[in-house]
């Protein structure tokens, strides 16, 4: 149930100390903070914060086996400092999601929060609202209202990533924007704001900009945000990648078999609709290492990499002639 709106724009200055119902605004912010520790706490891990770039990407291969570019890692810890939230836009599969929820945990040093952008995503959504029937029985209070995932990570002082933010509306941006410039929330039902108490909460989002079904960005959300653009790994960084995703399947993959799976996937790139992305062919050499694993093999063979190759590479139906076609022509063997 909704009541009045919560106005991004409403003055700060105009709720003053005021009183809803017998108990000051402090007392309501208190209250609701309480209740976003109780429900949304039990669910952050806490580490030391990293907000050294040469230590956090170390970090971010040791402990996330992530191999990020120093230059994505400086560029985001820059934008940090400056209070800007970093927009990461590239090609699927290239990791900005991962690699967005891994930095934003080390920074603040703490479990950070990801939310799936949806085109009916309002306030109420990723704000707070009222619970319809507590609101019956309490009133539109503190003890009715609901508060959900940016208002939570604003609270807790932690990082939130925001995915795939054109499939979001024009208006879920913009009422995004107080949040970024002023680095609060304020709902006005309960003349309660809510301001961000550390630099622990930082705000990324990840965009695929060739992709279909999907909206533009205003220009008053890009003015604010610091672009990042992820592209895909060379050949070299790519095998790495393969190898330390990979590490913990007790099977061998012979070097010159993941040299080949490279070369299927970065002509794919160049012809396929789907272009496979890094996160497409670690799937593929997992899947492989794990159909030698159940075989009682220790050794990935090409008939294993030719098997997983349609499941983790065709994701379109108009991909599955090209894929059949490159993969037996460079592993020397068809899938079906």
């Amino acid at each position: 149930m909704r009541h009045g709106t919560i106005d991004m724009a409403f003055n700060e200055e105009n709720i003053g100390e005021g009183k809803v119902k017998g108990r000051t605004t402090s007392e309501i912010v208190e209250a609701i903070s309480k209740k976003i520790i109780d429900i949304y706490g039990k669910t952050i891990k806490y580490y030391k914060p990293v907000r050294n770039p040469m230590l956090m990407v170390k970090e971010l291969r040791s402990r996330f086996k992530l191999i990020v570019p120093q230059r994505i890692v400086s560029l985001t810890i820059a934008a940090f400092l400056s209070n800007r939230p970093v927009l990461y836009e590239g090609p699927p599969g290239t990791g900005k999601t991962e690699i967005g929820e891994a930095i934003l945990t080390l920074w603040a040093g703490k479990s950070s929060f990801v939310l799936p952008c949806s085109s009916n995503y309002d306030e109420y959504r990723v704000i707070g609202d009222f619970h319809p029937l507590m609101a019956l029985r309490y009133g539109f209070n503190e003890e009715s209202y609901i508060p959900r995932t940016i208002l939570a990570a604003l609270v807790l002082d932690t990082g939130v990533l925001v995915d795939e933010i054109r499939r979001s509306s024009e208006e879920f941006q913009n009422l995004l924007l107080d949040i970024i410039d002023k680095r609060r929330i304020i709902v006005p039902e309960l003349k309660a704001v809510f301001k961000a108490r550390g630099q622990g909460f930082q705000i990324i989002f990840t965009s695929n900009p060739e992709d279909i079904g999907q909206g533009e960005l205003s220009d008053a959300f890009l003015r604010r945000v610091v672009r990042i653009r992820f592209y895909y790994p060379s050949k070299e960084l790519e095998y790495e990648i393969v190898k330390i995703r990979t590490s913990d399947i007790n099977v061998e993959l012979p070097n010159e078999l993941l040299s080949k799976m490279l070369e299927v996937v970065n002509m794919l790139r160049e012809k396929a609709l789907h272009k496979p992305g890094p996160a497409d062919t670690v799937l593929w050499a997992t899947l492989a290492k794990h159909l030698a694993l159940v075989a009682g093999k220790k050794v990935v063979d090409v008939r294993d990499v030719v098997e997983s190759a349609p499941i983790a590479l065709i994701k379109r139906e108009e991909d599955t002639d090209i894929v059949i076609k490159t993969v037996s022509e460079l592993l020397g063997a068809s899938p079906w």
